[in-house]
């Protein structure tokens, strides 16, 4: 049990230390190209999904099953934290269209990612 709660932050780690690589890279690029604004929210959701790719098979990696639960509550506990801080910065607690579908991209994900983690050798 105790090295499943591990696996399962160091999943939620990597995913969240994934995620500030990536949207750093992604601040960069919007400061100095011509890249429009309005690729914001995809590239959100892209790199939303890609850290919990990451996270989740390599949380999953010491673990030898339940790949699916493992990889959904990496996806679930990150996008939580990712709701809580956000919904602190911006002083509203509110669900839009597009925290459902990161929502259901980051459980899909966290899924896949337990299955790959699961099945590394």
């Amino acid at each position: 049990m105790e090295n499943a709660i591990k696996n399962l932050a160091k999943g939620v780690g990597i995913a969240l230390l994934a995620t500030i690589i990536l949207l750093l890279i992604f601040a960069g690029l919007l400061t100095y190209t011509q890249i429009s604004e309005t690729m914001i929210n995809p590239v959100i959701i892209v790199v939303t999904a890609i850290s919990i790719l990451i996270g989740s098979s390599i949380g999953n990696i010491k673990i030898k099953k339940n790949g699916l639960l493992n990889g959904a509550l990496i996806g679930g506990i990150y996008l939580f934290a990712i709701y809580l801080i956000s919904s602190i910065l911006n002083g509203k607690f509110t669900l839009e269209i597009q925290s459902i579908v990161m929502i259901v991209i980051g459980m899909i994900f966290g899924i896949l990612g337990g299955i790959i983690g699961v099945n590394k050798k």
